[in-house]
């Protein structure tokens, strides 16, 4: 099942950091199968408040998704998202093609 690393940012401080980062981190995604399906972007806002933005990475699984987070390269530029942004940044698994609404009923 694919496993999505995904960050809400609710506030990042571009300066030369982000850039470092920005410019490092597809190097670090490759040896794992990781590719961005979302990079921010204004959202069309439907219903609520928004303030931020949305980063959603593809794995093929969770082990790829954790091997990617502890790996030396991702956590030698991480330090540089860390000290310019704040935000929630978390693992989800997806689900699969035949899911239905009532299926996360059987999960409680």
């Amino acid at each position: 099942m694919k496993t999505y690393a995904m960050a809400h940012l609710t506030h990042v401080a571009l300066g030369p950091e982000i850039i470092g980062y920005l410019e490092g981190i597809d190097a670090t995604l490759a040896p794992f199968q990781g590719r961005f399906i979302i990079h921010g972007g204004p959202p069309e806002l439907l219903e609520g408040s928004w303030s931020g933005d949305v980063i959603v990475i593809e794995f093929p699984n969770r082990a790829a998704a954790k091997a990617w987070y502890e790996s030396e390269a991702y956590q030698a530029i991480l330090p540089l998202r860390i000290r310019n942004s704040t935000g929630a940044v978390f693992f989800i698994d997806g689900v699969s093609s035949d899911h239905l609404a009532t299926d996360v009923l059987r999960r409680q």
